[in-house]
């Protein structure tokens, strides 16, 4: 479980496939391999990854993870090559402050920015989602971008836009966004829960 409040950005070193459509990424990090365990889950530009292997190159420190067939076709991740940045965030301890939303970590697909307009304190990111989740996303709600925790400014259709501050943009993968991007979209748990009780009912 994670909060959406980005903690160091990473970067893509390896990509190996490997059978059965799976493939094996190294990133590079600030973290403390040795405070990363095996079997440990961070969350990779919004998608919780499995550490398989972890150590030292240098001052900077690495983890490997192995993706499945569905999340490289169903995430950004199958697109990431040598040299990606992506937000990383490691899971949540019992006590932590839970200073964005609760997020799972488990991306419901792929949205895309359509626009992006800055102003002097504020950058606003117009985004377009896949049509069986735009029922989830609502006026001040909560969505994840990129593992990013963001407040729905306005929601129309299978639109929606959100504003971010300039600190968000400088420490984290959204400030290199721009139109035609895609990022990992995951919608609020709460939200998704209501929907099905509603069925339900």
């Amino acid at each position: 479980m994670f909060t959406g409040i980005i903690t160091d950005i990473g970067e893509v070193t390896a990509v190996e496939p490997r059978a059965q459509g799976l493939a094996r990424l190294t990133i590079t990090c600030g973290y403390d391999p040795d405070s990363i365990g095996a079997g440990a889950s961070i969350a990779c530009s919004g998608v919780c990854l499995t550490v398989v292997a972890r150590g030292k190159e240098g001052n900077r420190g690495w983890f490997a993870v192995e993706t499945a067939a569905e999340t490289l076709r169903l995430t950004t991740v199958g697109n990431w090559r040598r040299g990606t940045r992506i937000n990383l965030e490691r899971a949540l301890k019992i006590g932590d402050e839970l200073g964005g939303h609760i997020v799972a970590g488990h991306a419901d697909g792929v949205a895309t920015v359509l626009r992006r307009e800055d102003s002097t304190d504020t950058a606003r990111f117009t985004l377009r989602s896949p049509q069986q989740l735009a029922r989830f996303i609502a006026l001040k709600g909560s969505v994840a971008l990129d593992g990013v925790s963001l407040t729905v400014n306005e929601a129309a259709g299978d639109t929606f836009s959100v504003l971010i501050i300039p600190h968000t943009l400088k420490v984290t993968t959204l400030g290199l966004l721009g139109a035609g991007d895609a990022v990992n979209l995951e919608v609020d748990l709460m939200a998704r829960y209501a929907a099905r009780l509603m069925e339900r009912s």
